[in-house]
């Protein structure tokens, strides 16, 4: 599920998706903003779109290693 296997695609693996939100994360955005943002880049997949509960699974994980913080209102990259 965190990472590619014989089940999961390399597309649909959390680290993965939690990569392409850091790619869409160059600026605080909304959790609204950045999954509109997930679901346009989501459209030129070649194995489907992504539902929201993998979005914010990607999101938990990324929270989870402090990859990003949420403040104010917005999510935002950790600093390093």
């Amino acid at each position: 599920m965190i990472l590619p296997s014989k089940h999961i695609l390399p597309s649909r693996a959390l680290l993965t998706i939690g990569a392409e939100i850091l790619k869409l994360l160059e600026r605080p955005k909304t959790v609204s903003v950045l999954w509109d943002g997930v679901r346009a880049r989501d459209a030129i997949l070649v194995h489907g779109r992504i539902g929201y509960d993998w979005f914010v699974l990607a999101l938990d994980l990324l929270f989870v290693v402090r990859a990003i913080e949420f403040k104010d209102g917005t999510l935002h990259r950790s600093k390093p």
